[in-house]
């Protein structure tokens, strides 16, 4: 295995019922020439489905248990346990491909990109194919469904599946750490990796089926943590003209509420910190991706 780094596979679980497990034998499953380990971290499951790791003999295998950190601090202690120089952020519900994680991590080894997706795929409908994702005039995701020959640069990664060095995401400082639960973090980091100077891109060769929910997710999301992410995401990065349209996205939490608790955190130690950090503003990566917000 000249050449090929070790991959930590990282599955961020919260009530994951038999997918974890299904998730876990798809991955030994197929080919790889590549050589990894895969981290499980439990984040207060309620319904028993990491038990199974708890006799677990695999020593490829590591199980690590957190209480409610929430969908971006599960996804960073997964990494604080890592050996990996390459992280894949998985969610725990996919079904894999031969040699997926090789073509997965070669742009990044040759120095193309510094994070990656596959395309991602319906598990009921696999022609149904996500090619990352943008943010249309409301800052409301859509998946791109071109698919191109060769790896490209794309705005927003979907952290369902998302490849990137350990260098890079270090310096970033990993997924938001003030986030609460879910929402908006796969699009915080990707936006951070482009301000800071990294390259996002699609490997449109590589493709992973997702199992997508019918229902709401198999934990409590309450519409006023997604939106506080939002502003949370809008003071670190945007300026204030897009912080102000930010809160305008706002539309069934008490903002103003939220705008308190906000200002009570580290939010503007931290604003200042990326602003002397980053080598882009939002204004540059708004232009180059043609998004008109």
């Amino acid at each position: 295995m000249a050449n090929k780094p070790l991959v930590s596979l990282i599955m961020p679980v919260k009530n994951e019922g038999k997918h974890i497990k299904n998730t876990i034998e798809s991955a030994f499953s197929v080919k790889t020439d590549c050589d990894f380990e895969i981290v499980v971290v439990d984040d207060d499951s309620q319904d028993g489905c990491c038990y199974f790791l708890k006799k677990n003999k695999n020593e490829k295998i590591k199980l690590i248990n957190t209480e409610g950190l929430g969908a971006a601090n599960a996804r960073n202690a997964g990494a604080e346990h890592a050996k990996g120089d390459i992280f894949i952020f998985c969610d725990a519900h996919l079904f894999f491909e031969d040699y997926w994680i090789d073509r997965l991590i070669e742009p990044i080894q040759k120095g193309i990109a510094d994070a990656t997706n596959p395309g991602i795929a319906d598990v009921k409908n696999p022609e149904n194919i996500g090619y990352g994702y943008t943010w249309n005039e409301n800052l409301e995701p859509k998946w791109n469904r071109e698919k191109k020959k060769e790896p490209y640069p794309s705005p927003l990664l979907a952290g369902g599946c998302l490849a990137i060095s350990r260098k890079a995401f270090e310096d970033i400082d990993g997924f938001e750490r003030g986030f609460r639960v879910w929402g908006r973090e796969d699009e915080e980091i990707s936006l951070k990796l482009w301000l800071f100077g990294y390259k996002c891109y699609i490997v449109p060769d590589v493709t992973v089926l997702h199992v997508f929910r019918p229902t709401a997710p198999p934990f409590e999301l309450k519409w006023e943590h997604v939106d506080y992410n939002l502003l949370r995401m809008a003071f670190l990065h945007f300026n204030y003209e897009r912080i102000y349209n930010s809160t305008k996205q706002i539309k069934y939490s008490l903002k103003t509420l939220l705008m308190a608790e906000l200002l009570q955190t580290d939010i503007l130690e931290k604003r200042a910190l990326y602003e002397q950090k980053r080598k882009y503003d939002d204004d540059w990566y708004m232009k180059k991706f043609n998004i008109p917000f």
